[in-house]
């Protein structure tokens, strides 16, 4: 089953369409290569996406420990290296709005580092993750 319907719409600019709930996204290239910047850029999306399959992964965890991590955010970083234009880095820094005892805090961050985005991107992008937990 088809997953997407990506359409360029000119001026470096794409929309997609999950076909299964109708949603869409809006990619532009960004400023230093051409685009005016005014949505997520293709890469920009890559390294979110991280940070989205890792927050998923550790609910899914956390709800079957019957514990709730809502309030949960992610500050995410995307480093690109030249020739070729790459992403080379991806940082993420997970900020927990809970405390949790180090038992559940190491289940939950291997969660994170096993989500299928992390296991999916190429070895050669280093993955740079962080967790912070409330006091």
């Amino acid at each position: 089953m088809t997953t997407a319907k990506v359409t360029y719409q000119g001026e470096l600019r794409t929309q997609s369409i999950h076909l299964q709930s109708n949603s869409q996204i809006i990619t532009d290239a960004p400023v230093d290569n051409h685009g005016k910047g005014e949505a997520f850029s293709p890469t920009d999306l890559l390294a979110s996406s991280l940070a989205s399959c890792m927050m998923t992964i550790m609910g899914i965890k956390a709800a079957s420990m019957d514990l709730d991590i809502s309030g949960t955010s992610a500050e995410v970083t995307k480093v690109m290296a030249a020739e070729p234009r790459r992403v080379s880095e991806v940082h993420v820094d997970i900020k927990f709005a809970q405390s949790f005892d180090a038992r559940t805090q190491k289940v939950l961050e291997q969660a994170a580092l096993t989500c299928p985005v992390a296991k999916s991107i190429h070895p050669d992008i280093q993955q740079v993750v962080n967790f912070h937990y409330a006091e």
